[in-house]
């Protein structure tokens, strides 16, 4: 299993870090490899959100069912898969006062497979790199 939390500051209100992070129709926009992200309803994420994703990582497609399990409006939610890779994982964005706030991703990956598992390793480096890349790039998505 690879489990990772990263976080980072963001110098911007936490209402519009919360707005992009809370509305997956936006996560093409930060979070590279995702080619596609279907939320139903779209919008911001309420339990009940189900998603169509497809992402490339690590030089393969993934497509990934997915369903929000749990809100805490302009806070933090909670997902789980329903189909593709085996994860679940949440976003949380925390006030540090009125012009910055801190973003956390957890991500909890389950690999299915022998040829996964014994890479393990080596896909949470580049898991952990694709999330702090991302919330970099997120950082400057905010900020434009």
């Amino acid at each position: 299993m690879i489990e990772l939390r990263e976080d980072g500051e963001i110098a911007c209100p936490a209402t519009l870090v919360w707005a992009i992070v809370a509305d997956y129709g936006q996560d093409p926009r930060w979070r590279k490899g995702v080619k596609t992200m279907a939320p139903r309803p779209e919008g911001i994420v309420q339990v009940g959100t189900t998603t169509a994703e497809v992402m490339r990582f690590a030089g393969r497609t993934y497509r990934n069912g997915g369903e929000v399990i749990q809100v805490e409006l302009g806070r933090s939610f909670a997902w789980r898969t329903t189909s593709g890779i085996d994860a679940e994982g949440g976003r949380l964005v925390e006030s540090l006062g009125e012009e910055r706030c801190r973003f956390t991703f957890h991500v909890r990956v389950t690999p299915r497979v022998t040829s996964e598992k014994s890479l393990e390793p080596a896909l949470r480096w580049l898991l952990r790199w694709s999330i702090r890349a991302d919330i970099r790039r997120l950082a400057c998505l905010c900020a434009s």
